[in-house]
């Protein structure tokens, strides 16, 4: 069982910057690789990013890239989600999730994940 917890979030103006925090407690989290992903009222969740255990590879939705950097800190069992220039359409819950799974297909699918962290709320006004 992994526990994750997030933080962080809050209201920011469009441009602004956040960066979203996850804490892992329970099995060991240096063997999952560890995902964000995001949920707007009326929509479903949706895939923002991945970070592989080493922290060798990110993977990032087209929607992000280039303004959203996952990173992990596998001392202190966390990952983390900056997010710069921060559009209203970023406005959504985040949440972290821990995965067992390998393949890129499974890894952007929330159904690749095995624990879920209960989510932060991000909002952004124009």
């Amino acid at each position: 069982q992994v526990h994750l917890v997030e933080s962080g979030g809050g209201l920011v103006q469009a441009g602004g910057s956040l960066r979203l925090s996850c804490a892992a407690s329970g099995r060991t989290f240096s063997a999952y690789v560890m995902g964000w992903f995001r949920q707007a009222p009326g929509k479903e969740r949706e895939f923002v990013a991945y970070i592989r255990a080493s922290g060798g590879v990110r993977y990032y939705t087209d929607s992000v890239k280039g303004r959203f950097t996952i990173s992990r800190d596998n001392a202190k069992d966390s990952v983390y989600l900056q997010m710069n220039s921060l559009k209203p359409e970023d406005a959504a819950v985040y949440y972290c999730a821990a995965s067992a799974k390998y393949l890129t297909a499974q890894l952007t699918n929330r159904l690749g994940y095995d624990y879920w962290g209960r989510g932060t709320q991000v909002t952004v006004s124009s």
